[in-house]
């Protein structure tokens, strides 16, 4: 009974969140920029004023598209067929937008349907002169 009361110590509450960040990874970590890819942190804020951000520095944080590939490993930046680079024009999030283009895109597939097969027509005399002789 002892070692069933010690063993459900250790379950964790419901809802309770478990990942816990200590030492370089804590929020207020002074070298947590260091060791992040995002450079965010309380050592990143230190920065001359006159000087302008880098391109880099504006953007850190991931795209969405980069997300896709890090957690899920879907590239939609590499073009499936060819193997080149593809650049995101459009990001469309407004539902009503997103609902016409799929309506749109389903009317389409309804209306075009499959093509008639032309009618089977016999081979061509001149393979058939020798074959039954």
């Amino acid at each position: 009974m002892d070692f069933i009361a010690r063993l459900a110590a250790l379950v964790p509450k419901p809802r309770v969140n478990l990942t816990r960040f200590h030492g370089v990874f804590a929020p207020n970590s002074r070298h947590r920029a260091l060791v992040t890819p995002a450079k965010r942190g309380r050592g990143n804020k230190v920065r001359v004023a006159d000087e302008p951000a880098t391109p880099a520095q504006r953007r850190a944080s991931m795209t969405w598209a980069q997300r896709l590939k890090r957690v899920f490993n879907i590239d939609i930046e590499t073009c499936s067929g060819c193997g080149g680079a593809m650049k995101v024009i459009a990001c469309i999030e407004d539902p009503i937008v997103i609902k016409q283009i799929l309506d749109h895109l389903k009317h389409k597939a309804e209306t075009s349907g499959t093509r008639a097969l032309p009618e089977s027509r016999a081979p061509p005399a001149e393979l058939l002169l020798g074959l039954f002789d």
